[in-house]
């Protein structure tokens, strides 16, 4: 099992739509980095954060899992759609996407500001200058227990017992 951060404003799509909806896909990807994680590296099972971005706080607001590894985004086949891709082709996709189920909401934002503090996430993409812009960001395991423990130790967790 992998370990992953997504991001996502939610003013479009947040925690609470996917805990609504209890699965989605997540489509619109256009980072040609990020959909290499979601087409080569997500499998069904990996563990990833839920990120709001663009929020007041930004940061984790939940847990997720992969529960369909990557595909080709349809939505860059249909020149209607705001994800229109005139070069795609359906035997040659440019943009692929995963779909993600509902695991758990945290009682608030775990914000940027506190993940700046913890010491074990100084190597991960997350804080790395110039990579704080990809929407989806692979994690250590290490990176994972350390945002966990925070969480935890902030009381964010809806239920101590349920660990991930």
């Amino acid at each position: 099992m992998a370990y992953w951060l997504m991001k996502s404003n939610p003013k479009y799509f947040g925690i609470n739509d996917l805990q609504r909806l209890e699965t989605e896909m997540w489509d619109g990807v256009r980072n040609y980095r990020a959909r290499n994680f979601m087409r080569d590296d997500m499998k069904v099972g990996d563990q990833v954060f839920f990120y709001h971005s663009s929020a007041k706080p930004s940061g984790v607001a939940g847990i997720m899992t992969i529960s369909k590894a990557g595909y080709a985004d349809p939505t860059q086949f249909h020149p209607e759609h705001r994800h229109f891709d005139p070069i795609a082709t359906i035997e040659e996709p440019r943009w692929y996407m995963v779909d993600v189920a509902f695991e758990q909401a945290f009682t608030e934002t775990l914000p940027l500001s506190q993940l700046k503090f913890i010491p074990a996430l100084e190597d991960s993409l997350l804080l790395r200058k110039g990579c704080q812009q990809l929407t989806v960001i692979p994690l250590e395991p290490k990176h994972w227990l350390a945002i966990m423990d925070m969480a935890e130790t902030l009381g964010l967790l809806p239920d101590a017992e349920s660990n991930i």
